[in-house]
């Protein structure tokens, strides 16, 4: 996998984490990053900035690491955890970089997601959980459909975000229980398979002329109350 830009590459480093290359900008200046790669004496190799333009996918900042792939964690490897958030084939990688930082944040430790039609672990995603990722179990499951109903069976109450008539205030849901929150795709919500397994389908009201949110910002006011609700 590539991972690049300065902050996440000195995480990474300072974690000694698993890199088997690392690609500098001739030139490079950062001498904290340079102090890293001498300690852990890293194989390193010096491109013009147009070579690794061309490696990478976004802002690079004159380095690029190559690590070992993410390491994805079982289903059983989550299943005494008390809450949980399902993504339903998010599409965009700074969201979910984003969920991971503020499930992180408020201490939940377990995100689950499909395998097909939704953005799984990249540099993008890596960069924007900025170094949180490595204290969260990432679960990439085949069918997401069947998990409900297997975390259903293992006593968790399935609460999903939605828009439709029948959803509740988001405020009015008993949280106390073993929760999984589920955060619909961007631009089309939850499936609606996925949407008829809920138990709760809650909607965050809006009172501007937008009459949706960002899936990142929607799931931290859900994560938030889920954690305010238990205290």
């Amino acid at each position: 996998m590539l991972v690049f830009g300065r902050n996440v590459a000195k995480d990474i480093l300072k974690k000694k984490g698993k890199v088997e290359k690392i690609i500098l900008q001739e030139g490079f200046d950062d001498k904290e990053i340079k102090e890293l790669i001498e300690k852990g004496n890293f194989r390193v190799e010096t491109r013009s900035k147009k070579e690794i333009d061309r490696l990478a996918n976004g802002v690079h900042q004159g380095i690029i690491l190559f690590i070992t792939d993410y390491k994805y964690a079982k289903l059983d490897d989550v299943a005494n955890e008390e809450i949980l958030v399902l993504l339903d084939h998010l599409e965009d990688p700074h969201n979910l970089g984003a969920i991971i930082r503020t499930c992180e944040a408020a201490g939940i430790k377990a995100i689950i997601l499909p395998k097909d039609r939704q953005v799984q672990i990249n540099a993008t995603v890596m960069k924007t959980s900025v170094g949180t990722l490595d204290n969260m179990k990432i679960v990439s499951v085949s069918n997401l459909a069947n998990t409900i109903e297997k975390l259903k069976r293992d006593g968790f109450w399935i609460v999903g975000t939605s828009l439709a008539e029948k959803s509740i205030d988001y405020r009015e849901i008993d949280y106390s229980g073993k929760i999984a929150l589920i955060i619909g795709n961007e631009g089309n919500g939850m499936s609606d398979l996925v949407s008829k397994k809920c138990d709760f389908l809650a909607k965050i009201p809006m009172f501007g002329t937008t009459n949706s949110l960002n899936a990142s910002v929607a799931a931290g006011i859900m994560i938030y109350e889920i954690i305010r609700n238990r205290k």
